[in-house]
């Protein structure tokens, strides 16, 4: 392959999907996220008298909850990159995505614990109607107009709009602002410096996802070892 096809936007893209579509290593991620989920969520339980009763888990939708890699692959394989809304919305409306591995368990786990789940995506608004039906044919729990919460309001906004009702005990999803408005509009090296502060939520009440094949980090400039001269 030449040189400036290997260092193409494009050829970046492919290799990201390949990875979060086809890799192993990517779906034993995504089982040991929902395994220490369901470990956090039975702690949580129990701490509240092994009850669910006014407990929550807030999960963000793609990639945390379903499969878009089929997309993610179209857009790759005809040259569409990264961020094609009309793409997106195409999917959002026709698209049968799949469902990331431990999800459905997971979320059925929290539903038959009387814990509240809730969908907070920045899916598009319009297109509520295709996200609520999809949410549906997978089959998953508590997939109703009032505890799905799309594009609109930022996301801690909404989360906050649950709080009022609920004690939220578990996030879910695959970027960072998922989980606090800190990360919202940050650059790149404040995101490190802000994950850095929040360390001690990571694993706890904050399960992270891999997405390989978005975030803001994409058109990061990679830091090459400077290799020594050698005689």
């Amino acid at each position: 392959m030449p040189d400036d096809a290997r260092k193409s936007p494009l050829s970046e893209h492919v290799v990201a999907v390949r990875y979060q579509q086809l890799s192993a290593e990517v779906r034993a991620l995504q089982m040991q996220c929902y395994a220490l989920a369901t470990l956090r969520l039975h702690e949580a339980v129990a701490a509240n008298g092994g009850t669910g009763e006014g407990l929550a888990i807030v999960t963000d939708i793609d990639e945390t909850v379903f499969d878009n890699s089929a997309v993610m692959a179209l857009a790759a394989t005809v040259g569409d990159l990264p961020g094609n809304l009309d793409t997106w919305g195409a999917w959002e409306l026709h698209g049968e995505p799949g469902l990331i591995p431990g999800a459905y368990d997971f979320l059925w786990l929290a539903d038959s614990l009387g814990v509240g789940v809730f969908y907070v995506s920045d899916r598009f608004g319009e297109n509520k109607h295709a996200t609520l039906a999809t949410l549906a044919a997978l089959g998953l729990p508590q997939a109703s107009e009032d505890r799905v919460h799309l594009f609109g309001y930022p996301k801690a906004h909404r989360r906050a709009m649950i709080e009022r009702d609920h004690r939220i005990i578990l996030l879910l999803g695959d970027t960072l602002h998922d989980f606090h408005a800190d990360f919202a509009d940050a650059t790149l090296e404040e995101q490190h410096a802000r994950a850095d502060a929040h360390k001690a939520r990571f694993g706890q009440d904050w399960i992270v996802f891999p997405n390989a094949a978005h975030g803001t980090w994409m058109e990061a400039e990679l830091r090459p070892w400077d290799m020594p001269a050698t005689d």
